[in-house]
């Protein structure tokens, strides 16, 4: 028996076998680490919102920096007047299962700086800013409405000349050059209320995205039971190859 199973065939099964039982333990764990984090990041998520709303001003002062990773979910008030001719189109963003788009329009605040609003959805033909039929109200607004930071981390520069008016990822990078002010804050506002409110009924409000715990622990499941068929497939196949294999067959192995 010992011959059989020291083979050189059967030694590069064996480790074969241990290498991939020992990778699905690793994916099986990894996996339960991004359950971990999302987590977490699900409660933090939730504290922040839990947070009464809080002028923006007094938030993010005139002239600091703010952190995008610390003030990421709060819920704010501000006020300021729409930049309608600098809005920007996010495509491709379905609502109630039907496609669209997202209206992205500065907001132009008293102290010299600007934030992008979400200011909702609009149907997928409507897809070159400015979206008329959603245009916002002129004046001085007030909203309230939770920060988010951007979809793309890196600050990306558009090619000379190039005014961006339309986005496949809200690239708050790309926004800001071309809004005219003089800082555009690395946050941006999804909106929930508005006053005053719209003349028509676009842009349709969009609720908060929801908190996922995502595929992970499935996934680490589906990984753990393909190390266990492994481990108890794997000596079982051993006894079946040996109990039909004649005795002494493995020596030339």
């Amino acid at each position: 028996m010992a011959r059989f199973l020291l083979s050189r065939k059967w030694i590069v099964a064996h480790l074969f076998v241990l290498i991939v039982v020992a990778g699905c333990v690793v994916a099986g764990f990894w996996q339960l680490d991004r359950l971990h984090q999302r987590r977490a990041f699900n409660a933090r998520v939730e504290a922040q919102l839990t947070v009464l709303p809080v002028l923006l001003d007094r938030l993010i002062p005139a002239g600091s920096s703010p952190d995008p990773g610390a003030l990421a979910y709060r819920r704010v008030e501000v006020e300021g007047t729409y930049d309608h001719a600098d809005e920007v189109i996010l495509l491709g963003r379905e609502l109630d299962d039907n496609p669209g788009n997202h209206v992205l329009t500065p907001l132009l605040l008293p102290d010299g700086g600007a934030i992008v609003v979400d200011r909702g959805w609009v149907p997928f033909d409507l897809d070159r800013p400015p979206v008329a039929p959603a245009a916002p109200p002129g004046g001085t607004v007030r909203l309230t409405g939770v920060l988010f930071p951007s979809e793309v981390n890196e600050v990306s520069s558009p090619a000379s000349g190039e005014k961006v008016t339309t986005l496949t990822k809200l690239d708050l990078g790309r926004i800001a050059q071309r809004i005219r002010s003089s800082s555009t804050l690395p946050l941006y506002l999804w909106l929930q209320t508005q006053q005053p409110g719209q003349a028509g009924s676009l842009p349709r409000r969009v609720p908060l995205p929801e908190l996922s715990e995502g595929p992970h622990l499935s996934y680490s499941i589906q990984w753990f039971s393909f190390a266990l068929i492994g481990m108890v497939g794997y000596p079982i196949f051993i006894r079946r190859e040996m109990a039909r294999t004649p005795p002494h067959s493995g020596r030339d192995q």
